[in-house]
Formats: structure tokens, sequence, C-alpha cells
């Protein structure tokens, strides 16, 4: 199964549109966000063409979680957050802080994580660990997403141009 993942969008709506049009492009089954869309009324305005079904964190930046909880129908919870999603467990967050512990449950077959605006891609115990990086144009650095797939447990960052 392929899923598109996107992290640190804040508000950066020209950048969220280009991440849509790129996982609708490449016909994703699943989009996962890792916290920091920031304004609830971002989500209804920059994500209505987005095809696949959707699924996030908050972030440490998402301040109105209430109105981004009512934005977007429910699809974005309190991290962690877990899923099952072609046949692979899946834990979606924000903050990387408990990435060693979960790696050494060995409860999970993928984890997902936003926060550091860096991307990362590596496996740890047979885990795929995940960063796509910030989507949004702030700071130093690509404005980039992943693409991960769940059959063979890799993932590719791709820059948004």
């Amino acid at each position: 199964m392929l899923i598109g993942v996107l992290s640190d969008t804040h508000d950066d709506m020209e950048m969220i549109r280009r991440a849509v049009d790129f996982f609708n492009a490449k016909k994703v089954k699943l989009v996962l966000h890792a916290g920091d869309i920031v304004s609830p009324f971002t989500f209804p305005e920059a994500f209505i063409n987005l095809v696949p079904r959707f699924a996030g964190v908050f972030g440490n930046n998402d301040g109105d979680k209430v109105l981004l909880t009512e934005k977007s129908g429910g699809r974005i919870l309190q991290q962690p957050r877990t899923l099952e999603e072609g046949g692979k467990k899946i834990v979606l967050m924000h903050e990387p802080a408990l990435i060693p512990s979960l790696v050494k449950s060995g409860t999970f077959d993928i984890i997902i994580y936003g926060h550091t605006h860096r991307p990362d891609v590596k496996k740890e115990n047979g885990v795929l660990v995940l960063n796509p990086g910030k989507t949004a144009r702030l700071h130093k650095g690509k404005s980039t997403v992943a693409l991960m797939e769940t059959d063979t447990l890799e993932a590719e960052i791709h820059q948004l141009i």
C-alpha cells in the first residue's frame, strides 16, 4: 500500500497544495500528517482537493485543537496515534522522544514523526523510522514529503518544487 507522509506544513498554503497534487498524482491510498498544520482554517482550504484518505496528529504549534479537530472532520487526533494499514502497525507522532522505546517494544512496523524539520529514513531492528521533513518553506532546508510502501517497508523523500 502506497502512503504519502508529510509534516510541519505550518500554514504554507502553496506548499500544501503542491503536496496534495503530488500525492494525488502518485495515487497514494492514504496521507499521514505528523503534526503542525497550525491554523484550523488551513485544513479545509489547503486539503480540499486531496483524493486519498487523511489521518494526522497534533504538533506542538497546533493551537486551537478543538477547532482543528472540527475542521478536519475528526481526522487529526492527539499523539501518539496508532493505525493499521496495509497489514502493518504504524505509530504516528510529532515529537521524536518516544522513538527508542517504541523501536524496542517490537509493537510497530513503522514509526512516523515530524518536528525536527529534517528528513530521516532508516530501519532500526526491522522497524521503518520515517520523518518526511518539513513541507513548509520556513527556516533553512528544502520542502519535502515522503512516499512509503507498506509491502516493502521502504520510503523515499521527495522535494516539492
